[in-house]
């Protein structure tokens, strides 16, 4: 059977870009066409300042999102990285395998730097390095697929040159994975700026909803939206990538296609505040039943414990004896 991994990561609240993404794709289809694996990725919140109770909240409500969202651990896997040691371990050994230049080309890495230089920090070797514990995440599982945003499809492709060149030096080891996306809503975009994704760690948030937001939050977030001048309704990501960004919203709480969508907005005459108010109330009624079933979880924190302390016993299970193989093939002494 194919074999899915793919996480998220706690550095923030997560949002409709991350449900629309990737956790409805989860819920929906990958978990009940393969065996799959979903981990919240807190090893990867310490490349940068933090505050260690907030990594600590946001990792449960993200587990318990997850849940919420639809994923069901008696179908599949959900744990927390670092409840795996393997993660850890695979992650030095492929330290050895990678390269300096190869780590200092990463999109992310360069992005992420400059930010923290410009603000006058310090930049942590971790941030460099975490594209191999990336990489340690998803080959420790045997991954064939990796459902990924657009923003990391580069971290798969490393992933894959990694797994390759460990392969040729040291023996097969390791399954090549593919990263895979979604047709609609792959990437969507900040409310307030168009060419910015909806990150779940940006310092604006008027552009971001949150799973968690108040319906009127939604509402008046989706309202505010950024559009343009031009008349008329018509879907073009390049020349109009606000109204392009609405529209792919829409299109994916209601299972149409966003050229579609413009076509009939267009053809009715129905302008901006027609199409606003129409994606606000079709997110509004998409995250209803999450927010529900979210608060439902929050309530019982035994059966989140045992979820995540299962899901760590069959990760672990998983991922060990491609760990120990590892070891071996690049000459660690076995213990005795």
């Amino acid at each position: 059977m194919t074999r899915i991994f793919s996480g998220v990561k706690p550095t923030g609240h997560l949002t409709l870009g991350n449900y629309l993404g990737a956790l409805r794709r989860w819920a929906e289809e990958d978990q009940h066409r393969a065996e799959s694996l979903f981990c919240v990725v807190d090893l990867h919140a310490l490349t940068v300042e933090h505050d260690p109770a907030r990594v600590r909240r946001l990792s449960r409500q993200a587990a318990s999102l997850l849940l919420a969202a639809g994923l069901d651990p008696a179908v599949c896997t959900v744990f927390v990285q670092s409840h795996v040691d393997e993660h850890a371990r695979l992650s030095y050994l492929l330290e050895c395998v990678a390269t300096d230049g190869e780590m200092r080309r990463m999109i992310q890495y360069k992005e992420k730097s400059a930010r923290a230089q410009a603000a006058g920090q310090g930049v942590r070797l971790s941030l460099l390095t975490y594209p191999v514990l990336m990489a340690a995440d998803i080959l420790a599982y045997g991954a064939d697929e990796v459902p990924v945003g657009e923003d990391q499809t580069q971290h798969v492709e490393l992933t894959r040159d990694l797994a390759e060149r460990f392969n040729q030096r040291y023996g097969g080891t390791f399954v090549i994975p593919r990263a895979t996306q979604p047709a609609v809503a792959a990437r969507v975009m900040d409310l307030q700026d168009p060419a910015s994704k909806m990150g779940k760690s940006h310092e604006a948030t008027a552009g971001i909803v949150y799973l968690l937001d108040e319906p009127d939050v939604v509402a008046k977030k989706v309202m505010r939206a950024v559009t343009d001048s031009e008349p008329g309704v018509s879907y073009d990501r390049e020349a109009r990538p606000g109204l392009a960004n609405l529209l792919e919203i829409l299109a994916s709480c209601t299972g149409k296609e966003p050229a579609a969508l413009a076509a009939a907005y267009d053809a009715g005459g129905l302008g901006f505040g027609a199409l606003k108010r129409e994606t606000a109330d079709a997110v509004v009624e998409l995250l209803r039943p999450l927010q529900a079933r979210h608060a439902e979880l929050s309530a019982d924190p035994g059966y989140m414990d045992g979820v995540l302390r299962e899901g760590a016993a069959r990760a672990r299970a998983i991922a060990r004896p491609t760990v120990d193989a590892a070891y071996r093939a690049m000459g660690l002494l076995p213990p005795a």
